[in-house]
């Protein structure tokens, strides 16, 4: 099973690395990063860059794609055409689940993926996301047919545990979250 991670500059680190962190621990998972380039790619902060370890054309067809959010820069490309849009578009051609976190699901969103579909984002944003045709939702995760969708940064963390409940099984979503040690507890 092939899961293909996008990353793009200004993204959120962890909408992509939560995820990551989860999926990853699949039995027979293949994840890989993917970008318009291959090589680092700057996350929003711009102190922390990923690693795509391919480019759009090396992974045309993979089972999971998961879209991570982003916050500061406008993503005026991705949300108005381009490369991603048209990978994104055939990709999910072929995938069993696309994914988003955050408002990663503004760019599935763009991509014409959620017209008519429920789904969430993060809060800030949940007014663009109807704008795009989706239905917004204020569940932190949201299931419509094979479109996942997750809210705000921590939320994609959520989603992923929950497709390996669909994917394997609810212990080893358990398994995988006692692992990771996720069990938010916030102080504030």
């Amino acid at each position: 099973m092939q899961i293909a991670i996008l990353l793009y500059d200004h993204m959120t680190a962890l909408d992509a690395v939560g995820p990551y962190e989860v999926l990853s621990r699949l039995p027979g998972a293949e994840t890989v990063f993917v970008a318009e380039q291959r090589g680092p790619v700057r996350c929003d902060t711009r102190h922390l860059a990923l690693v795509a370890d391919a480019d759009l054309a090396d992974v045309p067809a993979p089972d999971i794609v998961v879209v991570p959010g982003w916050s500061g820069a406008a993503q005026t490309d991705l949300l108005n055409g381009g490369p991603v849009r048209d990978w994104l578009r055939h990709a999910d051609l072929h995938t069993t689940w696309t994914t988003s976190a955050c408002t990663g699901s503004l760019i599935l969103a763009a991509a014409g993926l959620l017209h008519g579909r429920r789904a969430t984002t993060h809060w800030l944003a949940t007014d663009h996301l109807a704008e795009l045709g989706a239905l917004p939702s204020d569940q932190r995760v949201v299931f419509d047919g094979k479109y996942v969708t997750a809210a705000g940064v921590s939320a994609g963390i959520d989603m992923a545990l929950h497709l390996v409940m669909r994917l394997h099984s609810v212990e080893r979503a358990r398994e995988v979250r006692r692992y990771i040690q996720y069990d938010p507890e916030p102080p504030v």
